[in-house]
């Protein structure tokens, strides 16, 4: 179990990994593992995610329009990316932990320190989804790959009540973070 401030670390170096990614991309139409989304889309998608989550826990609260995705392009995706991880960062760094936010978009009242748990499992795993589109391989620490397992398993013992992923797929046991993969709809040996 990760404590707050060890979960904040983990989420930083995600974001970190990502906006490395993101300098790296060039072409922003190529597919990635989001079933329908090629890398334009996947970038809008978390970008949207970090200004919404920024602005709920800076506010307590943010409407849904506030997570929507943004528009990128390749001139600009790798400074609009590091602008929201930047926001999203310093406002989950700036909360009490033990606040509640309201997620509009889920439509629940978590704490800020379960908020950062979900924002760490979103980072990590889409940090996986452009490297795997870029042609790159992507492992985070262990720490966060047995933190997202952890919660990949939660997530998948409730299909349909977290509809963000794609059916889990089943565990296979030979590695923890190729199974947190397939547990939030990944198939990491097709890559």
């Amino acid at each position: 179990m990760l404590t707050f401030s060890q979960t904040l670390a983990a989420y930083g170096r995600a974001l970190d990994d990502t906006t490395a990614l993101a300098t790296a991309a060039g072409d922003l139409t190529v597919p990635t593992p989001c079933a329908g989304w090629d890398l334009a889309d996947l970038f809008g998608h978390m970008i949207g995610q970090n200004l919404g989550f920024a602005a709920a826990v800076a506010d307590g609260d943010a409407p849904v329009a506030a997570y929507e995705s943004v528009a990128v392009t390749g001139d600009d995706v790798a400074r609009r990316w590091q602008d929201s991880a930047t926001r999203v960062q310093d406002a989950f760094g700036a909360a009490d932990p033990e606040a509640t936010v309201h997620l509009a978009e889920f439509g629940f009242r978590p704490t800020v320190a379960v908020a950062l748990g979900m924002q760490l499992l979103d980072a990590a795993v889409h940090a996986w989804d452009v490297a795997t589109a870029l042609g790159q391989t992507y492992r985070p620490a262990d720490a966060t790959v047995t933190f997202v397992l952890d919660l990949a398993r939660q997530i998948a013992a409730r299909p349909g009540e977290t509809p963000v992923f794609a059916a889990p797929l089943a565990e296979d046991g030979k590695d923890p973070w190729g199974d947190a993969l397939r547990l939030l709809g990944r198939d990491p040996g097709a890559s």
